[in-house]
């Protein structure tokens, strides 16, 4: 019964922010308060009698509720006043806790070449709720596998273990923007609110904003208004949504791309601040695997400093300027950021995730095992943390657990690649812990699969450097880590601490190397 009851206050509530009666009523006061206030300064002096301003006071009180039934009933929108014909939001159940998943939006765009688009809006709603502290929110990477799938929403909800989830799509031509948001409940199926915006295109942001708000409003009963984002340039926010398309594939190449598109998105706004920890984060990725010069060592770090200093209140930005830090081999300064991140979105996966690469470069596996640990509880279908696990917990001898991890990674690596087959990283970190499991033929088959997609990505072939020493295939080995030498780079402090070359050690082969990452 308490649930039914809060869920129809805050339906209620909801509804109310949607058809904005709360900005009418509040309008309405006012202007009330300083017409009242004028009567009772001019009315005497002008010789009105005293029933004229007993008429005001009874038209203003009489008035209150017609504002508020005119504001629920019509909406003003760019093309003039419209009766809002839409249903209430549905009297129904939300289990507690309220929780969410947000699928991306489904492009309607006449040339369907907007999905980054419509992938943006709905990861910038998501990222908004993610920072209220009592609602769940699924992680988008598990979310975001859903993308153009067929599948029931009750049966995606079920999956991801939430209560509700937010649908959409979007219409982008030229200027004009059609933005369809549903928020259905998982337990029966029904939709609890729905509405549609048709604007500009610049209105997006305020768009997102609306969303995010109704959807608070509507599992929390708050009418706190929610920022999707820090940036009021449609066409940076184009560029940065382009960028983090580049930046999630994870290559040489890619970085680059993404490096590009972040700058231009700082070109048309200099403030923000999303945007230049992206860029940061561009150059620290691409010393660590593409281009050590002490040049993008610097950019990496005032690039990070300028988030920092534009939204200092941004998990995101401490998670750049920790990571800046890093590749500055600084790692106790990096740790104090890294912790920063964390305490202002103990939900950012890449604070962890960075924090334990940041450990496993100082040889502190112990430490790197329980962050990487913690980055997989935070982003339960990511991969990367599940499978440097494995390497961690293998290269101290607890072998038993590693084997454990392994299954465990194995799984989420299997459900990224049927949504991402061409990910040349999954399969290579994937096959590293097929080795471990034993199921040799499997990871071969892996590995030349990550090889035919791209052949000469640095990452991608240290990577199988580390698999083919783990099969004691020295010199085989030794070829594609000379190889990821000549187009790109190592880290000297990683590949010291790698168990996968352990192999390799007593290899002249490998001491040459060494040496050469240390000139």
């Amino acid at each position: 019964m308490r649930n039914k009851s809060r869920s129809f206050l805050a339906g209620f509530s909801a509804e109310m922010l949607r058809r904005r009666v709360y900005p009418v009523v509040i309008a309405y006061a006012l202007v009330c308060w300083a017409l009242l206030q004028i009567g009772e300064v001019t009315f005497e002096p002008l010789g009105l009698p005293g029933w004229v301003m007993t008429l005001l006071v009874v038209l203003v009180i009489a008035g209150f509720p017609l504002a508020a039934i005119l504001a629920w009933m019509f909406d003003i929108t760019p093309s003039g006043i419209r009766r809002d014909a839409r249903p209430m939001i549905a009297d129904t159940t939300i289990d507690d806790p309220a929780s969410i998943a947000v699928v991306p939006f489904t492009d309607m765009s006449p040339q369907k070449d907007q999905a980054y688009f419509c992938e943006g809006i709905a990861e910038a709603i998501l990222h908004a709720l993610t920072k209220i502290e009592l609602l769940r929110v699924a992680a988008r990477i598990s979310s975001f596998r859903y993308a153009n799938a067929d599948a029931d929403l009750q049966d995606i909800g079920r999956k991801l273990g939430v209560s509700t989830i937010l649908e959409g799509s979007v219409r982008k031509s030229g200027d004009r923007l059609r933005v369809t948001a549903q928020l259905v409940n998982v337990k029966d199926g029904y939709h609890l609110w729905s509405k549609s915006y048709d604007r500009k295109l610049e209105d997006v942001f305020a768009v997102q904003d609306e969303i995010a708000s109704s959807i608070a409003g509507l599992l929390l009963n708050t009418v706190t208004p929610i920022e999707t984002t820090s940036t009021q340039d449609v066409l940076a926010y184009d560029y940065y949504l382009r960028g983090r398309q580049f930046l999630n594939r994870f290559r040489k190449v890619d970085l680059e791309s993404a490096r590009q598109m972040f700058h231009q998105a700082i070109k048309k706004d200099p403030k923000f601040a999303l945007a230049w920890a992206s860029y940061a984060d561009c150059y620290a990725l691409e010393v660590m695997y593409a281009d050590p010069t002490s040049s993008f060592k610097a950019k990496a770090r005032e690039a990070s400093e300028r988030a920092l200093a534009l939204n200092p209140d941004l998990a995101e930005s401490h998670a750049s300027v920790g990571l800046a830090h890093m590749i500055n081999d600084d790692f106790e300064r990096a740790e104090q950021y890294f912790n920063k991140a964390i305490e202002i979105n103990p939900g950012l996966y890449e604070a962890y995730y960075y924090f334990a690469r940041c450990r496993f470069h100082q040889g502190d596996m112990a430490s790197a095992a329980e962050l990487f640990e913690k980055a997989a509880s935070v982003n339960p279908d990511e991969y990367q943390s599940r499978m440097l696990r494995v390497l961690v917990l293998r290269g101290a001898g607890r072998l038993d657990e590693a084997k454990d991890e392994a299954r465990r990674g194995i799984a989420v690596v299997e459900k990224h690649l049927e949504w991402n087959p061409d990910d040349v990283r999954a399969l290579l970190l994937g096959a590293g812990s097929l080795i471990v499991l034993g199921e040799i033929e499997r990871a071969e088959r892996w590995m030349h699969r990550a090889m035919d997609i791209d052949p000469n990505d640095p990452i991608s072939l240290y990577n199988l450097g580390c698999n083919l020493a783990m099969l004691n295939k020295a010199e085989e080995a030794l070829d594609y880590l000379e190889r990821a030498f000549e187009h790109g780079t190592i880290s000297k402090d990683w590949m010291q601490h790698d168990a996968d070359l352990v192999n390799l050690h007593s290899h002249p082969r490998y001491a040459a190397l060494l040496e050469k990452l240390a000139a």
